[in-house]
């Protein structure tokens, strides 16, 4: 039986990282994308460690003969690729859209919504290829409302989800299912830090008193399971927020 290949993008911390740890637990390959190269390293390791395969590919995304080397790289392993898990992305700054910062508006849509596109572009041969082929497409919450602050997020995010849902329709009669997961509070070491320009007191305070948001290995279980069914099961769209966010702006704290 062939080898299995998973392909992880933004995975060199956080959901990404946990998503390849739990891939490589289930059997598949996985190739592990991002730009820290030693931090990739480290991930490879780790799964060879606990028994699992992975290989590291570093590459940034908003460059298109990365890219290119990336799907070069998918190609030159044994086995078939299966599973391409878009997870890069992110979110800078706060600010309101009267004070928008254009940079940070224009870095959040590259790394969300066009490095999404170039990726999927770059492997949907291999995955159709396969037969048996699945997309999943991070997003957030954050793609399907808005809020105060967050209106360079939101925009990058709700083009995410029109993304996913467009891709759905195109690739409709062909072996490739398009799941889209939307996480809502996830307590990771970077995603807030990097909002908040490393401002380390900003950031904690986006989780202080909340009992038990997410991690990012919620996150990955949610991945692992969604494409571990049968592939004629299509989850089109999984929400997914920690008991005590009820909403966007509802969120039980405690002292």
């Amino acid at each position: 039986m062939s080898q299995r290949i998973a392909v992880v993008t933004g995975a060199s911390s956080g959901i990404g990282a946990a998503t390849a740890r739990r891939l490589a637990a289930v059997g598949f390959h996985v190739v592990v994308a991002a730009r820290r190269a030693d931090r990739l390293d480290a991930l490879v390791k780790e799964v060879g460690d606990a028994g699992g395969s992975a290989t590291a590919v570093a590459v940034d995304l908003a460059d298109d003969a990365q890219v290119a080397a990336l799907a070069d790289a998918v190609a030159n392993l044994p086995g078939r690729l299966e599973l391409l898990v878009n997870n890069a992305g992110g979110a800078r700054g706060a600010d309101y859209v009267e004070a928008a910062d254009i940079d940070d508006w224009r870095w959040m849509y590259e790394v969300n919504v066009l490095g999404t596109v170039r990726v999927t572009k770059a492997l949907l041969p291999a995955l159709e290829a396969s037969g048996a082929g699945t997309i999943v497409i991070m997003s957030s919450t954050a793609g399907l409302i808005v809020y105060e602050g967050g209106g360079g997020y939101t925009a990058a995010k709700h083009g995410t989800t029109a993304v996913a849902e467009t891709l759905r329709l195109e690739l409709c009669g062909r072996p490739v299912r398009v799941i889209e997961i939307d996480p809502g509070m996830v307590k990771t070491d970077e995603f807030s830090l990097t909002r908040f320009g490393g401002d380390a007191e900003k950031a904690e305070a986006v989780y202080r008193g909340v009992p038990n948001p997410l991690v990012a290995e919620d996150i990955a279980e949610c991945v692992a399971w969604s494409a571990s069914l049968p592939h004629h099961v299509n989850i089109d769209r999984m929400v997914v927020r920690p008991l005590a966010q009820a909403a966007q702006h509802k969120v039980h704290r405690v002292d």
